[in-house]
């Protein structure tokens, strides 16, 4: 703003001159000062109020030195104390619970462990649902504390790493195919059952079969035929008594009745305990026809 301001003077004449004097007025004057005023005041609000909600962001999230409430930044890593909720998936090379307590995962639908490689493909997956629990790899181990192997698998095949595999259902165990084991032994005070229900079943060792009843009976049945065969060598039963008692008695034939006679046979035992037999006449031929 230009303010102009004249002044008289007198010359050499006498008369009087005007002189004309310029003063120049810095400012902002008016309503430009008041909304100015009213911006900077405004200003000044909005600054408090960042400054108090920083304060209570701090105050209600536990911002520390060491971290943030019951999470704490440490050389080795994060450290959370208590019950935490993950909205989307974590990403951790390392998680391990306090050495007084049990790392306790939980989700209202399924936790899913994926492991990557360098590419960032799935290598390995565990998937534990409200109904199932589901797991891919290229094998799966367990192992015990003792750094002993429990139980391998993979796709060639399983094993158990201990000396016993224990089913304990009441069902007992179902195996599709073949089973190739060296021992099969029932729990203690319980019967053990082979049973193919609508099939065959088959054992088969290159150096034998055992099959022992410490304190019970071994009942083998079947529908048909019961066939004990040796290729290359003997039957043996080795017993107190060997009992038959189901036998079929036949009737007794007199000396005309040569027919009858060369159909039956008789059954004789030698001193070792050999089985062989004999066509029957009107009297024992055991002793006739030895085969011991």
């Amino acid at each position: 703003m230009v303010r102009e301001q004249y002044l008289t003077t007198t010359d050499e004449s006498g008369s009087l001159a005007p002189i004309t004097e310029y003063f120049y007025m810095i400012g902002i004057y008016g309503w430009r000062k008041r909304c100015l005023y009213l911006f900077v005041l405004l200003l000044l609000t909005i600054l408090v109020v960042n400054f108090a909600l920083t304060i209570w962001i701090l105050r209600v999230m536990w911002f520390n030195t060491e971290g943030m409430g019951y999470l704490q930044v440490n050389a080795d890593g994060l450290r959370l104390e208590g019950e935490s909720d993950f909205l989307f998936p974590l990403y951790a090379q390392e998680i391990d619970s306090r050495e007084d307590s049990a790392l306790l995962v939980h989700s209202s639908e399924n936790v899913t462990l994926n492991a990557r490689n360098a590419n960032g493909d799935v290598t390995g997956s565990v998937s534990v649902g409200p109904s199932q629990a589901e797991g891919f790899g290229q094998h799966f181990n367990i192992s015990s504390d003792h750094d002993e192997n429990l139980f391998y698998a993979d796709a060639n095949g399983a094993v158990v790493g201990k000396g016993k595999l224990r089913v304990t259902g009441p069902e007992g165990a179902f195996f599709e195919h073949s089973v190739r084991t060296p021992l099969v032994k029932a729990v203690l005070n319980k019967e053990l059952r082979l049973e193919s229900p609508t099939r065959s079943l088959s054992m088969d060792a290159p150096k034998g079969i055992h099959v022992k009843a410490l304190a019970g009976n071994v009942d083998v049945t079947a529908r048909f035929d019961i066939q004990l065969h040796s290729t290359a060598g003997l039957v043996i039963l080795d017993a107190e008594s060997v009992r038959l008692p189901t036998l079929p008695v036949g009737e007794a034939r007199t000396s005309g009745d040569s027919q009858g006679m060369y159909n039956t046979y008789e059954v004789c035992v030698c001193p070792s305990g050999k089985f062989f037999i004999s066509r029957a006449g009107v009297s024992s031929t055991c002793s006739e026809r030895q085969d011991c």
